[in-house]
């Protein structure tokens, strides 16, 4: 389709030649008349804009063909990592992510590009690795929730169950409805708490060895003090024992 360009009218008209005495009486009168090269301040202000607008579409226009490519090598690496290839795989997204411009658009395919990294790190059992890719993601897309998920299996491997915990109630708290976030809360509780508490015995122990170190120079070892809990007050009080 032909686009026809509307065309000014062109005028001729003929503009007196002011007199030689009406040219003297304007340079008596301080009167100054612009030179063909010089341009008026509305002239440059558009050209000004022109230009900026040029940039601005020169700018798009590059992001828009840079989130294509990184498109293309994320769908590389996702061939890569159907295939098994979890270290190719892992430079072919960390490629996509330094392709991806900075811009509204692309939030989606970096997210995914930090999740899909974090699961390769899964497969080869690095799971800090892990954990730390997928803290990227939810950063990008905090209501991820193929990345919650895949992140507090990672801190389960870890044995970090409080903050697989913490993953899963952020799940229900997007989907009330998802029993499986439900029941692994269920499952990951007793072990936080048998981990808490092993935690604290490690800790009474280490406080142990310390105190019997210092005791040691005196004849004494902790065992000659006893915690006695008074039954009324529920306090304690420490008795000496030899």
């Amino acid at each position: 389709m032909l686009i026809e360009e509307e065309k000014e009218e062109e005028h001729n008209v003929k503009t007196p030649k002011p007199s030689s005495s009406s040219a003297n009486k304007d340079a008596a009168d301080g009167f100054e008349t612009a030179s063909d090269g010089e341009l008026g301040p509305n002239e440059s202000d558009d050209e000004t804009q022109h230009h900026v607008q040029l940039e601005e579409t020169d700018d798009l226009a590059f992001k828009q063909k840079s989130l294509e490519q990184a498109n293309e090598v994320k769908l590389e690496g996702n061939g890569l990592f159907g295939n098994g290839h979890y270290e190719e795989a892992l430079s072919k997204y960390e490629l996509a992510l330094q392709l991806a411009p900075d811009m509204p658009s692309s939030v989606e395919l970096r997210s995914i590009c930090h999740s899909n990294r974090a699961i390769c790190f899964s497969k080869l059992g690095k799971y800090d690795d892990a954990v730390k890719e997928f803290t990227k993601a939810l950063e990008l897309n905090p209501s991820y929730m193929k990345a919650l998920i895949r992140r507090a299996e990672a801190h389960e491997k870890l044995e970090h169950f409080e903050e697989a915990i913490a993953d899963m109630k952020k799940i229900l708290e997007l989907d009330p409805s998802n029993d499986q976030a439900r029941k692994a809360i269920r499952r990951l509780e007793p072990l936080a708490e048998a981990k808490r508490e092993k935690m604290k015995e490690e800790m009474i122990g280490k406080l142990k060895d310390m105190g019997n170190s210092l005791l040691g120079r005196f004849g004494m070892s902790v065992d000659n003090f006893k915690a006695v809990k008074d039954p009324n007050t529920g306090s304690y009080s420490v008795s000496f024992q030899r």
